[in-house]
């Protein structure tokens, strides 16, 4: 049981599901704090039956809080996490500030979750798009042994933000009736379009999206010698993740080997079966916690591939409920 449970961005797009889950998770903490900018202080926000005022995020707003879990920009963690640690708080944070950081752990409750125990402070969630992904490979590295990946991500728009929603919606309505689309969050109309750029570039022509997915799957999975090669689209989705996959490993496994794999593996569900036409779609996933498989095939091109289709709801498994997962390990 915790005593007291903050969430920093409580009122933002994903501190929305965060409130949601710990009311129908019963998450186990006596008291519940909401932090958030000066100018949503006040606001009451029904949490599970309880009417709870947010307030402001300030230094003394820690005073007492067992684990805070943020979610914010990179700029408002790099603030108020030190300021919670200062406290005593541990913090799970969702941002992208401490993913690397080497003294903080970076974690998937379902792959390694016995990396909270090094935490000082501070827990890591990672990027929705490296999570789901990370989910359908760690049975496949337990077992073969992952030595390079292939990866393409369809990633919907509710991961810019409700803002970015809005967009999707108005140019649809605009494109739909030939009216000017509003354009304030994508570099080009995202209605009826492909962008295949999210984050800013990176040396090597790389973005910032596509680099964190190299990095944090190395780390997660304890293997900096795994090789990836990503490419991160944004596409014309309202919410859900999808990504194409291709896998190497240094055993061979067949593709009933993997499936048996990954349908055992822990908030892995697997929907595989071409000839009726199941497969996972973002509509399906959109609303549920688990990371869904299909499409497990092996590959032509490569003796010891396997390509496979992974799809989740980014917002829930891909940022809040991860990070309600790693409190609750605190929790126990």
């Amino acid at each position: 049981m915790i005593e007291t449970l903050a969430v920093v961005g409580a009122t933002g797009a994903v501190g929305r599901i965060i409130l949601q889950l710990l009311a129908e998770r019963e998450f186990p903490a006596k008291n519940i704090r909401l932090l958030a900018s000066a100018r949503s202080a006040g606001r009451t926000i029904d949490v599970g039956g309880r009417a709870v005022t947010v307030e402001e995020m300030t230094p003394e707003a820690f005073t007492g809080v067992t684990v805070a879990i943020g979610s914010t920009p990179d700029e408002v963690a790099l603030e108020f996490v030190p300021w919670a640690v200062a406290k005593g708080a541990i913090v799970v944070d969702e941002s992208a500030a401490y993913r690397m950081d080497p003294s903080v752990p970076l974690v998937i409750p379902e792959v390694n979750a016995d990396a909270i125990r090094d935490h000082k402070g501070i827990i890591a969630s990672p990027n929705c798009s490296t999570t789901q992904m990370v989910m359908a490979l760690k049975p496949l590295h337990d077992a073969a042994r992952v030595r390079r990946v292939v990866v393409s991500t369809y990633q919907a728009v509710s991961g810019a933000g409700l803002s970015a929603t809005g967009e999707l919606r108005g140019g649809m309505q605009g494109l739909l009736t030939n009216e000017a689309e509003p354009r304030a969050i994508f570099p080009h109309p995202i209605a009826g379009n492909l962008i295949p750029q999210i984050g800013s570039l990176r040396d090597g022509g790389s973005t910032s999206e596509e680099m964190k997915m190299v990095y944090e799957t190395r780390k997660i999975l304890g293997d900096p010698t795994i090789g990836l090669c990503v490419t991160c689209v944004r596409v014309p989705v309202f919410n859900g993740h999808s990504e194409s996959i291709l896998v190497e490993t240094e055993k061979k496994l067949t593709a009933h080997e993997a499936r048996e794999l990954l349908a055992a593996a822990p908030g892995v569900v697997v929907q595989d079966d071409l000839s009726a036409s199941v497969y996972p779609t973002p509509r399906l996933a959109s609303g549920r916690d688990e990371v869904f498989v299909g499409r497990i095939r092996e590959d032509q091109s490569s003796p010891n591939g396997i390509s496979l289709w992974c799809v989740s709801d980014n917002l829930r498994k891909g940022a809040a409920t991860n990070a309600v997962q790693i409190a609750e390990v605190l929790a126990r």
